[in-house]
């Protein structure tokens, strides 16, 4: 698979509070940088309280989220890092 980069990658907040939309992106490059799984969670906004849905992001594992733009992503602990991304097609 091609990534094709939209943003800096950067720590995943850790509540609903902290969460981030990555820019408003529709994709987003999750990675887990430790053994330890992790779960993540998309909002349907930052700061907000309906659940869109979780799942478990594998120990040194990595996975690309496709949301909303006003969707949010946070994650239960910071070494779960996210980026912006999109799809190249040739």
């Amino acid at each position: 698979m091609i990534t094709l980069i939209k943003g800096t990658e950067a720590p995943c907040g850790t509540d609903a509070a902290g969460s981030s939309t990555f820019g408003g992106a529709t994709a987003v490059r999750l990675v887990n940088t430790t053994g330890t799984a992790r779960e993540v969670t998309v909002i349907d906004e930052v700061g907000g309280s309906t659940t869109i849905g979780k799942f478990t992001l594998l120990g040194n594992s990595k996975e690309v989220v496709e949301k909303r733009s006003t969707e949010a992503i946070f994650a239960a602990h910071a070494s779960v890092r996210g980026a912006a991304v999109g799809y190249t097609i040739s």
